[in-house]
C-alpha cells in the first residue's frame, strides 16, 4: 500500500465524504469570513457537527433534485480554513468563485464528482496559478500551469499526456498535492471537529 493510500484513500471509494464533494484551504481568512465570501448567507452561519453539514446537504440536493448542494463548512486547521462542501464543487469548479475566494488569501481547492470530472486547482490573490483534472495532470492552465511539476511527478501524476499511466488514486493524489503546498494532511479527524456552517444563495 502506497503513503498515498495510508492518508488519502479514505477520501476515495466509499468515503464518509461520499461521491461527491470539494474541500479547499484558505490561507489569509477565518472560517467566517471565507464562508461569506463562498456566498454563504451569513444568517443562517452556526456550529455543527459534520454529521449535521452533511444532512443539510443532503436535504438540500433532494429538493434541487441534485443540482446544488447549497451547504458548506469551515474549520481551522493551523494557518489555514479549511472549507467542506458536502455533495458540492463550487470552489474548485464555480465561475469565478476561486478568483473571488482568493482575493488577498490562498487557495488551494480539490473536488471530486463520480458522475463528471475532478478538480484541482491554486490561486493567490484572484490569479489561478494552475488548474487540472487528476486523471489529465497533463492539460494544466493557469498563470504558472508548472509551479507544481516536481511535486506533480513525485506523486503519480503523470505530465506526458496519455502515455503515461494515470493515476492509481487520482483523488488521492490531488490531496496529496494540497498537502505539499499546504502543509495539511487531511485526516479523518476532520469530521469530528466542530464546524461553522451556513446554506449558500444559488444566485451568488
Amino acid at each position: 500500500m502506497s503513503d498515498i493510500d495510508v492518508k488519502f484513500g479514505w477520501l476515495s471509494g466509499a468515503g464518509p465524504l461520499g461521491s461527491v464533494f470539494g474541500v479547499s484551504f484558505v490561507r489569509g481568512l477565518a472560517p467566517r469570513e471565507a464562508l461569506v465570501r463562498l456566498g454563504v448567507d451569513e444568517s443562517t452561519i452556526d456550529e455543527m457537527t459534520f454529521e449535521e453539514l452533511d444532512e443539510n446537504a443532503e436535504e438540500c440536493l433532494e429538493s434541487s433534485d441534485g443540482i446544488d448542494a447549497g451547504w458548506a463548512g469551515a474549520v481551522r486547521m493551523g494557518d489555514w480554513t479549511v472549507l467542506v462542501e458536502p455533495g458540492g464543487w463550487r470552489v474548485a469548479a464555480g465561475t469565478g468563485v476561486l478568483e473571488r475566494l482568493s482575493q488577498g488569501a490562498e487557495v488551494v481547492a480539490v473536488s471530486r464528482h463520480d458522475y463528471a470530472s475532478d478538480d484541482f486547482a491554486h490561486a493567490i490573490d484572484g490569479r489561478v496559478i494552475t488548474r487540472f483534472e487528476p486523471l489529465a495532470p497533463h492539460l494544466r492552465s493557469g498563470d504558472d500551469p508548472d509551479r507544481w511539476i516536481g511535486a506533480m511527478r513525485d506523486l503519480g501524476l503523470g505530465l506526458n499526456g496519455f502515455d503515461d499511466p494515470l493515476p492509481e488514486d487520482p483523488i488521492g493524489a490531488a490531496f496529496a498535492l494540497a498537502g505539499v503546498i499546504t502543509g495539511v494532511d487531511l485526516s479523518p479527524a476532520l469530521l469530528e471537529m466542530t464546524f461553522l456552517a451556513g446554506t449558500t444563495d444559488p444566485d451568488d
